[in-house]
């Protein structure tokens, strides 16, 4: 038997469902690996042996590349210190001067574990600085796994969701029909720099809609609350829409911001600095000094290497070179999202049986791709392996091809 068949008997006996979330890969097409053995650079291996070039980077955490010596240095070091002790390591506060000084809007900063103690914390802090309940949330958005954001309402009750009043993404109209339900018992609008939604389209905030957004919490004196969740150290550095002139009140990071440590981080405003010391939020190893210390190791070595730029530039080569496949293999697909971001769909295939043959066959090319989820490049990624992996991408459409 196989590893990673075996692994998965012994899981289902021990663990419910065999694994919980959003690492199960009952979703994805047969022949995905459950379970890995290693991961450098851009590449990762199962537990069978089968090498991949990943363009799912860890669902997002890993933007520099796996096993990034510069940020094992820094976080081997730290350890060699301490990490979980009585109380945070001096990097606490130079990670939060050097954050805090990074993003924009931000006059200060805290830090938690993982993007949903970012939102959670968020909103907790936005009701408290407003004595407010309402919150503005768009239809199909994530923001974590809590109870009161959850996609997936199991063990949930109706109270949990009982102030959330959606708006369509982009949709002015809709926004402002939200905002008057809300009446005068808003505390803040949650927003995705762009939206992600699973197993659609992305689409990209018109500029109209984030000056929007800001307008309204400004006129109705709520939070503007970006989710900077998933696009956080992949889009701007100083926020994702800097871009637009538009700066939010509260935000919050997780995922790339420690290179695969584990960290989450909220940024906010003055307006917001007496509610977010008054909440009560805290967790055993909120402090952990290691992965500060990865986190500070990451971020500058993206500002020192212009990461973002090069992601950008590999995920452009990426996105040409697949639609110069498909047109050539007689397909038609629809590629969204930030080239750093991307989501490939195929046209005409509503239940995604398209994307999915051709996922789980680039795979036995030895890419790593998702039919649903938006991916995510790293500066791992050179042009030697978007290169390779559009060969193999190219022998992928050839054989989806050849079973029509």
């Amino acid at each position: 038997m196989l590893q990673d068949a075996a692994l998965r008997e012994r899981a289902a006996r021990v663990i419910p469902g065999g694994l919980w979330g959003h690492l199960r890969v009952q979703g994805l097409p047969p022949g995905y690996p459950q379970f890995f053995q290693r991961a450098q650079g851009c590449r990762l291996w199962d537990v069978d042996g089968r090498e991949f070039i990943d363009f799912m980077c860890s669902w997002g955490p890993v933007v520099l590349g796996h096993h990034d010596p510069d940020v094992q240095a820094a976080a081997e070091a730290q350890a060699k210190l301490g990490d979980a002790m009585n109380g945070p390591a001096p990097v606490l506060v130079e990670l939060a001067e050097h954050f805090t000084g990074l993003v924009a809007h931000a006059d200060w900063s805290l830090f938690a574990k993982n993007g949903t103690d970012a939102t959670t914390i968020c909103v907790t802090t936005a009701r408290a600085a407003t004595g407010r309940r309402k919150l503005l949330v768009a239809q199909g958005a994530y923001h974590g796994a809590a109870p009161w954001c959850t996609p997936y309402p199991a063990g949930t009750t109706a109270e949990d969701r009982a102030h959330l009043i959606h708006y369509r993404y982009n949709d002015l109209d809709s926004l402002a029909q939200a905002a008057a339900a809300a009446g005068d018992d808003l505390a803040g609008v949650m927003v995705s720099p762009f939206r992600h939604d699973y197993g659609v389209d992305l689409e990209l905030p018109t500029p109209a809609f984030a000056q929007a957004v800001r307008a309204l919490c400004d006129r109705q004196g709520a939070a503007l609350i970006l989710d900077e969740v998933r696009t956080g150290a992949r889009l701007d550095l100083a926020g994702s829409w800097e871009r637009f002139s538009v700066r939010p009140d509260l935000s919050a990071w997780s995922k790339a911001i420690a290179n695969g440590h584990a960290l989450a981080a909220v940024t906010g405003n003055d307006r917001y600095r007496d509610a977010a010391a008054s909440i009560f939020v805290t967790g055993s190893f909120w402090c952990g000094a290691v992965a500060m210390a990865a986190a500070l190791a990451t971020l500058r070595k993206l500002q020192a290497v212009d990461g973002i730029a090069h992601m950008r530039a590999m995920g452009q080569r990426l996105r040409e070179g697949l639609a110069e496949q498909a047109a050539a293999h007689g397909f038609r697909i629809r590629q969204s999202g930030p080239p750093q971001m991307p989501l490939v769909l195929f046209d005409d295939d509503p239940g995604a049986e398209l994307g999915t043959r051709f996922c789980a066959l680039a795979l036995a090319q030895g890419v790593y791709l998702h039919p649903k989820h938006n991916m995510f490049l790293s500066v791992a990624h050179r042009p030697q392996d978007i290169d390779d992996a559009l060969q193999a991408t190219d022998r992928a459409f050839a054989a989806l091809a050849a079973q029509r």
